[in-house]
């Protein structure tokens, strides 16, 4: 695998730092049998990004106005804005401004 431009790619987390390294010190291997492996990470994504439950939520106009704007600047539906910070939330990667 390529060499990263460290310069150009600075790295946002600790994690990220990590994976840049594990690329430069090739500690990544080509994958066997790999339409098999794509079918099951598809698959995968697929399951996990599956909304099948629907419910119903009532709030009060101040909130509701306050996310359609947040949806418009993110440039996302309000319903998406909702669902994805309820699964911050629910996987503790919600992070308070306060």
């Amino acid at each position: 695998m390529g060499k990263i431009d460290k310069k150009m790619f600075l790295p946002l987390d600790q994690e990220e730092k990590d994976l840049m390294e594990s690329l430069d010190s090739d500690d990544w291997q080509p994958v066997q049998k790999e339409e098999k492996e794509k079918k099951v990470v598809l698959n995968a994504a697929r399951n996990t990004l599956k909304k099948d439950k629907r419910i119903n939520l009532r709030l009060t106009e101040k909130d509701y106005q306050q996310i359609q704007i947040k949806a418009i600047e993110e440039g996302i539906p309000y319903q998406t804005l909702i669902s994805s910070l309820v699964h911050k939330y629910l996987n503790g990667t919600l992070i308070s401004r306060m």
